[in-house]
């Protein structure tokens, strides 16, 4: 572990917090000792201050922004894509202890693994070291990637109506299926166009999924707007 804190720039006092941040449910199922813990409840803790870090950064930081436009870029930047392509560029998954199951069905590299043990992260530093160092990572690691996120959270599925409003053709989103357990369900959409499909997008909801179907289909279409 301490290889992952000198990635981070952070030395814990407390070094239990960072590998219990750590290590996910399937390396602690089947264990018998009764001080094995998985990341699960520091994951809840640091979804919520990431949410509060990203919010107070935007007011403070960027006053031209509006409401609307704080809420879709705050939703950007704590999504699980861009946990997931945070922990890839900090090597996270060499550092997470999984089970054996896991680890031989590819979850060191799963995305949704990935994007909780950066919530996990993010919480344990904040228990060990306080709210100043919580943020520090926090605008390193995710505030750090907001020009991407203004950019993906553009407002597609209004452009992509407007566009198809022109040529004259419906445009709808259909359901694709649904998959994964019932707290953690990934969601699959369809966008079709005048009776064809276009593009596929997959969330955490079914909102989620339905945007970034329209994002993948107006990038699709882009030069014919």
């Amino acid at each position: 572990m301490e290889k992952l804190e000198e990635k981070i720039g952070y030395v814990f006092k407390d070094k239990s917090l960072l590998i219990t941040a750590m290590t996910h449910s399937s390396f602690t199922n089947g264990k018998r000792s009764d001080n094995m813990a998985c990341n699960e409840r520091l994951e809840f803790l640091g979804d919520s201050i990431l949410g509060f870090t990203v919010a107070e950064y935007l007011y403070k930081n960027r006053p031209d922004m509006a409401e609307g436009n704080m809420t879709r870029v705050r939703a950007e930047l704590v999504c699980e894509r861009t946990l997931h392509a945070a922990a890839l560029a900090l090597g996270l998954g060499d550092h997470i202890r999984l089970g054996r199951g896991e680890e031989m069905t590819g979850g060191r590299a799963r995305p949704s693994i990935l994007a909780d043990a950066m919530e996990a992260l993010f919480a344990a530093v904040l228990l060990d070291g306080g709210k100043r160092q919580a943020s520090k990572l926090i605008r390193a690691l995710v505030i750090s990637r907001l020009p991407d996120a203004e950019k993906l959270s553009r407002d597609y599925k209004s452009a992509l109506q407007e566009y198809a409003q022109s040529i004259g053709k419906p445009l709808l989103y259909i359901p694709a299926g649904e998959h994964g357990p019932d707290h953690k369900k990934t969601f699959r959409t369809e966008v079709t166009l005048g009776g064809r499909r276009i593009a596929f997008g997959e969330g955490g909801t079914k909102k989620a999924a339905e945007k970034e179907a329209a994002r993948l289909a107006f990038e699709l279409l882009e030069d014919k707007m």
